[in-house]
């Protein structure tokens, strides 16, 4: 199954030429949500081992939790929140991204996330579908 989900985050990544595609599962018995899979663009930074971001509390994941999908052309204009900034910085310059949910009878079982870093993208509607696409390809997955 890991190899799965790595060639659909993988044929997402080269789809779009963003920066980075990761897969957040939940952890059984808490609300965190890791990064369990990512694909990377060369010279792009991991999140795998990034800890230090409260997603609970980050406007992104709270409408994630809430089944919908959030698409940012421009980061540094979506929110006012300082904790959104900071995370935006240690993502390594996360300039526009597209977060998808994945779920199933209602409770997300995954988040798919295509990053850009360094300069905002207007996302096509090509690329929304495809992250859409490859949402719905993981919950049959997972």
């Amino acid at each position: 199954m890991a190899g799965e989900i790595d060639a659909i985050l993988s044929d997402l990544l080269a789809a779009t030429g963003a920066s980075r595609v990761t897969l957040r599962r939940p952890l059984p018995g808490e609300h965190a949500f890791p990064v369990t899979n990512e694909a990377l663009a060369p010279g792009v930074g991991s999140l795998r081992d990034e800890h230090t971001i409260d997603l609970r509390t980050q406007p992104v994941a709270l409408e994630v939790a809430a089944g919908r999908q959030v698409v940012q052309d421009d980061c540094a204009t979506a929110y006012d929140d300082p904790a959104f900034h900071r995370m935006r910085e240690v993502y390594g310059g996360l300039a526009a991204q597209i977060v998808t949910p994945a779920a199933r009878d209602g409770d997300v079982i995954g988040i798919v996330s295509l990053h850009q870093l360094g300069a905002p993208r207007k996302w096509t509607a090509a690329e929304i579908a495809d992250c859409s696409d490859a949402a719905a390809r993981l919950e049959a997955l997972l």
